[in-house]
Protein backbone atom coordinates (compact mmCIF):
# COMPACT_ATOMS: atom_id res chain seq x y z
CA UNK A 1 0.00 0.00 0.00
CA UNK A 2 1.60 3.68 -1.26
CA UNK A 3 2.12 5.27 2.10
CA UNK A 4 0.95 9.44 2.38
CA UNK A 5 3.08 11.88 1.19
CA UNK A 6 3.19 15.87 0.46
CA UNK A 7 4.55 16.13 -3.51
CA UNK A 8 6.46 18.83 -4.77
CA UNK A 9 7.64 19.86 -8.02
CA UNK A 10 10.34 22.30 -8.12
CA UNK A 11 10.52 24.78 -10.56
CA UNK A 12 14.12 25.51 -9.96
CA UNK A 13 17.37 23.33 -8.90
CA UNK A 14 17.49 25.51 -6.16
CA UNK A 15 14.08 25.04 -4.68
CA UNK A 16 14.33 21.33 -5.35
CA UNK A 17 18.20 21.45 -3.13
CA UNK A 18 15.88 23.37 -0.37
CA UNK A 19 12.91 21.07 -0.40
CA UNK A 20 14.95 18.15 -0.08
CA UNK A 21 16.69 19.45 2.67
CA UNK A 22 13.91 19.00 5.10
CA UNK A 23 13.50 15.45 6.95
CA UNK A 24 11.53 12.90 4.87
CA UNK A 25 11.93 14.02 1.86
CA UNK A 26 12.76 12.13 -1.38
CA UNK A 27 13.56 13.29 -4.66
CA UNK A 28 11.33 11.89 -7.76
CA UNK A 29 13.09 11.53 -11.39
CA UNK A 30 11.38 8.71 -13.36
CA UNK A 31 9.71 6.73 -10.01
CA UNK A 32 10.71 3.70 -11.88
CA UNK A 33 12.26 2.53 -8.14
CA UNK A 34 11.00 5.10 -5.84
CA UNK A 35 7.84 4.08 -5.78
CA UNK A 36 8.35 0.39 -5.72
CA UNK A 37 10.34 1.35 -2.90
CA UNK A 38 7.65 2.90 -0.97
CA UNK A 39 5.24 0.58 -1.51
CA UNK A 40 7.06 -2.41 -0.55
CA UNK A 41 8.13 -0.21 2.72
CA UNK A 42 11.65 -0.40 2.09
CA UNK A 43 11.74 3.34 2.58
CA UNK A 44 9.57 5.88 3.76
CA UNK A 45 8.99 9.65 2.53
CA UNK A 46 7.05 12.66 4.08
CA UNK A 47 7.77 14.44 1.22
CA UNK A 48 8.75 13.66 -2.83
CA UNK A 49 10.40 16.14 -4.43
CA UNK A 50 9.84 15.95 -8.45
CA UNK A 51 12.75 16.91 -10.53
CA UNK A 52 10.16 16.56 -13.87
CA UNK A 53 10.18 20.78 -14.52
CA UNK A 54 14.20 21.00 -14.34
CA UNK A 55 15.42 21.66 -18.05
CA UNK A 56 18.95 22.43 -16.82
CA UNK A 57 19.03 18.27 -15.92
CA UNK A 58 18.15 16.82 -19.39
CA UNK A 59 19.45 16.71 -22.46
CA UNK A 60 22.98 14.97 -23.98
CA UNK A 61 25.69 17.54 -25.49
CA UNK A 62 28.68 17.08 -27.16
CA UNK A 63 31.10 19.31 -25.33
CA UNK A 64 35.17 20.22 -25.98
CA UNK A 65 36.25 17.44 -24.08
CA UNK A 66 33.67 15.31 -24.19
CA UNK A 67 30.03 14.31 -23.53
CA UNK A 68 27.59 15.58 -20.80
CA UNK A 69 24.50 13.41 -20.11
CA UNK A 70 21.56 15.18 -17.76
CA UNK A 71 20.33 13.45 -14.77
CA UNK A 72 16.74 13.19 -16.38
CA UNK A 73 18.03 11.42 -19.80
CA UNK A 74 16.25 8.35 -19.78
CA UNK A 75 17.47 5.22 -20.73
CA UNK A 76 15.69 4.91 -23.95
CA UNK A 77 17.42 8.56 -25.11
CA UNK A 78 20.75 7.27 -23.92
CA UNK A 79 20.14 3.85 -25.87
CA UNK A 80 18.79 5.60 -28.87
CA UNK A 81 21.29 8.58 -29.03
CA UNK A 82 23.73 8.67 -32.23
CA UNK A 83 26.44 10.15 -30.21
CA UNK A 84 26.15 7.84 -27.37
CA UNK A 85 25.63 5.11 -30.02
CA UNK A 86 28.69 6.62 -31.60
CA UNK A 87 31.66 7.07 -29.24
CA UNK A 88 30.01 5.45 -26.13
CA UNK A 89 28.68 1.64 -27.86
CA UNK A 90 28.97 0.38 -24.06
CA UNK A 91 27.10 2.82 -22.26
CA UNK A 92 24.17 2.80 -25.50
CA UNK A 93 24.18 -1.34 -25.42
CA UNK A 94 23.78 -0.85 -20.98
CA UNK A 95 20.83 1.49 -21.64
CA UNK A 96 19.19 -0.64 -23.96
CA UNK A 97 19.61 -3.97 -22.13
CA UNK A 98 18.16 -2.82 -18.89
CA UNK A 99 14.50 -3.15 -17.59
CA UNK A 100 11.66 -3.24 -21.02
CA UNK A 101 10.79 -0.71 -23.30
CA UNK A 102 8.44 0.72 -21.04
CA UNK A 103 10.71 1.23 -17.82
CA UNK A 104 13.38 2.15 -20.06
CA UNK A 105 11.38 5.70 -21.53
CA UNK A 106 10.61 6.49 -17.91
CA UNK A 107 13.56 5.43 -16.00
CA UNK A 108 16.31 8.07 -15.94
CA UNK A 109 20.29 7.35 -16.12
CA UNK A 110 20.55 9.05 -12.85
CA UNK A 111 18.09 6.78 -11.63
CA UNK A 112 19.80 3.70 -12.52
CA UNK A 113 22.73 4.34 -11.27
CA UNK A 114 20.69 5.43 -7.40
CA UNK A 115 18.50 2.68 -7.53
CA UNK A 116 18.52 0.46 -4.52
CA UNK A 117 19.25 -3.48 -4.04
CA UNK A 118 16.60 -5.70 -5.30
CA UNK A 119 17.72 -8.16 -2.95
CA UNK A 120 14.31 -10.02 -2.09
CA UNK A 121 15.61 -9.75 1.60
CA UNK A 122 16.00 -6.18 1.45
CA UNK A 123 12.88 -5.74 -0.11
CA UNK A 124 10.58 -8.15 1.91
CA UNK A 125 9.61 -7.65 5.59
CA UNK A 126 13.43 -8.97 6.96
CA UNK A 127 15.09 -6.77 9.04
CA UNK A 128 18.38 -7.13 7.23
CA UNK A 129 21.82 -5.50 7.99
CA UNK A 130 21.07 -2.62 5.54
CA UNK A 131 18.17 -1.63 7.26
CA UNK A 132 19.18 -1.87 10.26
CA UNK A 133 18.88 -5.42 11.50
CA UNK A 134 22.20 -7.80 12.88
CA UNK A 135 22.58 -10.16 9.78
CA UNK A 136 22.16 -10.42 6.06
CA UNK A 137 19.78 -13.38 5.43
CA UNK A 138 21.01 -14.41 2.09
CA UNK A 139 24.46 -15.40 3.74
CA UNK A 140 22.26 -19.00 4.89
CA UNK A 141 18.64 -18.49 2.69
CA UNK A 142 17.94 -18.62 -0.74
CA UNK A 143 21.18 -16.72 -2.24
CA UNK A 144 20.97 -17.92 -6.15
CA UNK A 145 21.18 -14.21 -7.60
CA UNK A 146 23.54 -12.70 -5.08
CA UNK A 147 27.58 -11.64 -4.72
CA UNK A 148 30.31 -13.96 -5.09
CA UNK A 149 32.90 -10.89 -4.68
CA UNK A 150 33.31 -8.09 -2.67
CA UNK A 151 29.96 -9.13 -0.34
CA UNK A 152 31.79 -9.65 2.82
CA UNK A 153 28.85 -8.44 4.92
CA UNK A 154 26.05 -7.88 2.60
CA UNK A 155 25.71 -9.93 -0.32
CA UNK A 156 23.51 -7.78 -2.70
CA UNK A 157 24.56 -7.18 -6.03
CA UNK A 158 24.65 -3.75 -8.11
CA UNK A 159 21.35 -3.93 -10.41
CA UNK A 160 22.69 -1.34 -12.76
CA UNK A 161 23.16 -2.00 -16.43
CA UNK A 162 24.23 1.53 -17.59
CA UNK A 163 26.91 2.27 -13.88
CA UNK A 164 29.37 -0.52 -15.22
CA UNK A 165 29.82 1.36 -18.80
CA UNK A 166 30.21 4.76 -16.98
CA UNK A 167 33.08 2.89 -14.42
CA UNK A 168 34.86 1.55 -17.38
CA UNK A 169 34.65 5.06 -19.55
CA UNK A 170 35.53 7.13 -16.37
CA UNK A 171 32.62 9.06 -15.99
CA UNK A 172 32.49 11.79 -13.60
CA UNK A 173 28.95 11.88 -11.77
CA UNK A 174 28.34 15.76 -10.92
CA UNK A 175 25.96 16.28 -8.18
CA UNK A 176 24.58 19.30 -6.22
CA UNK A 177 23.56 19.76 -2.48
CA UNK A 178 23.65 21.44 0.68
CA UNK A 179 27.38 21.76 1.22
CA UNK A 180 27.58 23.01 -2.88
CA UNK A 181 28.65 20.89 -5.77
CA UNK A 182 30.84 17.93 -6.17
CA UNK A 183 32.58 16.15 -8.89
CA UNK A 184 32.93 12.52 -8.26
CA UNK A 185 34.38 9.72 -10.54
CA UNK A 186 31.88 6.86 -10.94
CA UNK A 187 34.37 4.42 -9.94
CA UNK A 188 34.35 5.93 -6.54
CA UNK A 189 30.75 6.63 -6.23
CA UNK A 190 29.47 3.35 -5.27
CA UNK A 191 30.00 2.25 -1.24
CA UNK A 192 31.27 -1.44 -0.56
CA UNK A 193 29.32 -2.74 2.77
CA UNK A 194 32.70 -3.10 4.29
CA UNK A 195 32.90 0.60 4.09
CA UNK A 196 29.07 1.47 5.11
CA UNK A 197 26.07 -1.34 4.89
CA UNK A 198 23.14 1.36 4.74
CA UNK A 199 24.63 3.21 1.69
CA UNK A 200 24.70 1.99 -1.95
CA UNK A 201 26.30 5.38 -3.20
CA UNK A 202 28.20 9.06 -1.68
CA UNK A 203 25.54 10.86 -2.03
CA UNK A 204 25.05 12.74 1.33
CA UNK A 205 21.10 13.30 2.20
CA UNK A 206 19.41 16.01 -0.07
CA UNK A 207 21.88 15.54 -2.56
CA UNK A 208 21.74 14.85 -6.05
CA UNK A 209 23.14 13.80 -9.36
CA UNK A 210 22.82 16.62 -12.23
CA UNK A 211 24.93 15.30 -14.64
CA UNK A 212 27.33 12.77 -16.05
CA UNK A 213 30.26 13.49 -18.04
CA UNK A 214 32.49 11.76 -20.17
CA UNK A 215 36.01 12.61 -22.18
CA UNK A 216 35.85 11.77 -25.73
CA UNK A 217 37.66 8.35 -26.45
CA UNK A 218 41.29 8.07 -27.65
CA UNK A 219 41.99 6.38 -31.13
CA UNK A 220 42.19 3.07 -31.05
CA UNK A 221 39.50 2.23 -27.99
CA UNK A 222 36.83 -0.73 -28.46
CA UNK A 223 33.83 -1.23 -26.20
CA UNK A 224 30.96 -3.28 -25.45
CA UNK A 225 28.48 -4.37 -22.58
CA UNK A 226 27.36 -8.37 -22.60
CA UNK A 227 24.83 -9.47 -20.37
CA UNK A 228 23.30 -12.74 -19.60
CA UNK A 229 19.54 -12.70 -17.85
CA UNK A 230 17.40 -15.56 -17.09
CA UNK A 231 14.47 -13.91 -19.08
CA UNK A 232 15.00 -12.71 -22.07
CA UNK A 233 12.50 -10.21 -22.40
CA UNK A 234 13.48 -7.97 -19.50
CA UNK A 235 15.46 -8.83 -16.41
CA UNK A 236 18.50 -8.09 -14.13
CA UNK A 237 21.73 -9.19 -14.87
CA UNK A 238 22.75 -12.63 -13.72
CA UNK A 239 26.22 -11.59 -15.44
CA UNK A 240 26.93 -8.59 -17.18
CA UNK A 241 30.41 -7.10 -18.30
CA UNK A 242 31.60 -4.21 -19.77
CA UNK A 243 34.66 -3.72 -21.75
CA UNK A 244 36.97 -0.58 -23.00
CA UNK A 245 40.04 -1.52 -24.60
CA UNK A 246 42.35 0.52 -26.28
CA UNK A 247 44.26 -1.24 -29.10
CA UNK A 248 47.36 0.11 -30.13
CA UNK A 249 47.30 -2.13 -33.49
CA UNK A 250 47.07 -5.72 -31.97
CA UNK A 251 48.22 -5.07 -28.55
CA UNK A 252 46.30 -4.01 -25.42
CA UNK A 253 47.79 -0.82 -24.79
CA UNK A 254 45.05 -0.37 -21.65
CA UNK A 255 41.99 -1.71 -20.36
CA UNK A 256 39.14 -1.65 -17.91
CA UNK A 257 36.81 -4.62 -17.35
CA UNK A 258 33.90 -4.03 -15.55
CA UNK A 259 31.42 -6.64 -13.83
CA UNK A 260 27.72 -6.52 -12.69
CA UNK A 261 25.66 -9.21 -11.06
CA UNK A 262 28.51 -10.18 -9.53
CA UNK A 263 29.17 -7.57 -6.16
CA UNK A 264 27.39 -4.74 -3.89
CA UNK A 265 29.17 -2.25 -6.20
CA UNK A 266 29.93 -2.34 -10.23
CA UNK A 267 33.45 -4.38 -9.94
CA UNK A 268 36.06 -3.88 -11.68
CA UNK A 269 38.52 -6.50 -12.08
CA UNK A 270 41.92 -5.49 -11.93
CA UNK A 271 43.67 -9.06 -12.04
CA UNK A 272 41.30 -9.34 -15.90
CA UNK A 273 42.84 -6.66 -16.86
CA UNK A 274 46.46 -7.02 -15.98
CA UNK A 275 45.83 -10.67 -18.05
CA UNK A 276 44.76 -8.76 -21.13
CA UNK A 277 47.23 -5.35 -21.10
CA UNK A 278 49.90 -5.23 -23.43
CA UNK A 279 49.07 -8.18 -25.05
CA UNK A 280 47.71 -9.68 -28.20
CA UNK A 281 44.08 -10.00 -27.72
CA UNK A 282 43.63 -13.59 -29.01
CA UNK A 283 41.44 -16.55 -27.64
CA UNK A 284 44.32 -17.82 -25.10
CA UNK A 285 44.40 -14.39 -23.88
CA UNK A 286 40.94 -13.86 -23.44
CA UNK A 287 40.41 -17.56 -21.80
CA UNK A 288 43.35 -16.46 -19.16
CA UNK A 289 41.60 -12.90 -18.53
CA UNK A 290 38.24 -14.52 -18.03
CA UNK A 291 39.30 -17.02 -15.34
CA UNK A 292 41.20 -13.76 -13.99
CA UNK A 293 38.27 -12.47 -13.28
CA UNK A 294 36.49 -14.77 -11.15
CA UNK A 295 39.84 -16.22 -9.36
CA UNK A 296 38.57 -14.11 -5.93
CA UNK A 297 35.34 -15.09 -6.17
CA UNK A 298 33.56 -16.77 -3.04
CA UNK A 299 30.26 -18.05 -3.91
CA UNK A 300 27.46 -18.66 -1.56
CA UNK A 301 25.89 -22.17 -1.22
CA UNK A 302 23.28 -21.46 -4.10
CA UNK A 303 25.46 -19.15 -6.31
CA UNK A 304 28.33 -20.81 -7.33
CA UNK A 305 27.08 -21.55 -11.44
CA UNK A 306 27.56 -17.78 -11.31
CA UNK A 307 31.66 -18.47 -11.63
CA UNK A 308 31.44 -20.71 -14.86
CA UNK A 309 28.81 -17.87 -15.70
CA UNK A 310 31.32 -15.10 -15.94
CA UNK A 311 34.25 -16.60 -17.39
CA UNK A 312 32.22 -17.66 -20.37
CA UNK A 313 30.62 -14.37 -20.92
CA UNK A 314 34.06 -12.15 -20.33
CA UNK A 315 36.02 -14.46 -22.20
CA UNK A 316 32.99 -14.22 -25.21
CA UNK A 317 33.01 -10.61 -25.22
CA UNK A 318 36.80 -10.12 -25.25
CA UNK A 319 37.07 -12.34 -28.42
CA UNK A 320 34.10 -10.40 -29.80
CA UNK A 321 35.82 -7.34 -29.28
CA UNK A 322 38.45 -8.22 -31.55
CA UNK A 323 35.79 -9.22 -34.34
CA UNK A 324 34.26 -6.12 -33.80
Amino acid sequence: MMPEFAYVRARSLREALSELSSDGARVHAGGTDLLGCLRDGVFSATKVVSMSGLSELRGIEETAGGVRIGALVTLSELADNPLIKGRYPALSQGASEAASPQLRNQGTVAGNLCQKPRCWYYRGEFNCLRKGGDRCFAVAGENHYHAILGGERCYIVHPSDTAPALVAYGAVVHTAGSKGKREIPAEKFFVLPAHDVTRETVLESGEIVTEIVLSSPTQGVRSSYHKVRARQSWDFALAGVALVLQLKGEIVGDAKIVLTGAAPVPWRSFEAEEAVTGKVLNEDVARKAASAAVRRARPLEHNGYKIPLFRGLIEEALIALTRS
